[in-house]
């Protein structure tokens, strides 16, 4: 029999799920409204009694950017000033020039294509965004601007917290198991940085399995297992390897 202390039910939006006093591991996906908690979204409510916490783990939709969210940006278009970047939001991305140069740009003697061109990739985190016009975002920060090597995988956007998982679990597993660099950002572009082209594939499919398989519990311990089973069947760990 299922616990009653810790169960999951199928929400849709406007559906109420609990009621009482809980704290909200994901405010974007639950309203509050009285006592009872709303769902926002089509997804999987997570009900805790025991430690009196509540979630919505989202079964589909797209990314809205929040200030300071990590993102992945392809330039699409340039201004005499900034350039226009997709970053998978209903309105492209702002960047200024000023921003990404640290410096003021004189547009009737530089060519901003000589920095960043159509089609480069960028990260960089949301500055601004009030929907009514489109995000501004910025490079100011270390790590961000062009990304010049890596690979990126692409999941939706509202899979992103389960990639990352509960205190950075599922990411740390990602990377101590395949020896990769992974950077998860939040529009749903993960940049992956790997020894060997084996190991990258593992990563990637890795993954996809955990965008799938989102919503089936006991998912860290299945990618675990799936990662060893994977570099067993390449040789790159021996045979006799087993999931802790």
């Amino acid at each position: 029999m299922e616990s009653q202390e810790a169960r999951r039910v199928l929400v849709v939006p406007g559906e109420a799920f609990a009621e009482g006093d809980y704290k909200v591991l994901t405010p974007s996906y639950v309203v509050k409204v009285n006592k009872k908690y709303v769902a926002a979204v089509v997804g999987l409510a997570q009900i805790n009694n025991e430690t009196k916490e509540i979630a919505v783990i989202p079964l589909e939709g797209c990314y809205v950017p929040q200030p300071e969210d990590l993102v992945v940006g392809y330039v699409v278009d340039l201004g005499l000033t900034s350039w226009e970047l997709d970053i998978r939001a209903p309105f492209t991305a702002t960047l200024y020039a000023v921003d990404f140069l640290g410096r003021p740009v004189n547009p009737a003697k530089e060519d901003l294509s000589r920095y960043l061109a159509v089609g480069d990739t960028v990260l960089a985190k949301v500055e601004v965004f009030d929907r009514n016009r489109g995000p501004v975002v910025t490079t100011k920060g270390k790590g961000l601007g062009k990304v010049t090597r890596g690979t990126i995988v692409e999941i939706s956007p509202v899979k992103v917290a389960r990639v990352i998982g509960r205190k950075g679990s599922m990411h740390q597993l990602l990377e101590g198991e395949t020896g990769c660099e992974v950077l998860v950002a939040r529009n749903g572009r993960i940049l992956i940085n790997c020894p060997n082209k084996e190991l990258e594939d593992v990563l990637v499919m890795a993954i996809l399995k955990i965008e799938r398989e989102a919503h089936i519990p006991g998912l860290t311990d299945r990618v675990k297992e799936f990662i060893i089973r994977e570099k067993v069947k390449r040789g790159l760990i021996g045979g006799e390897a087993k999931a802790d």
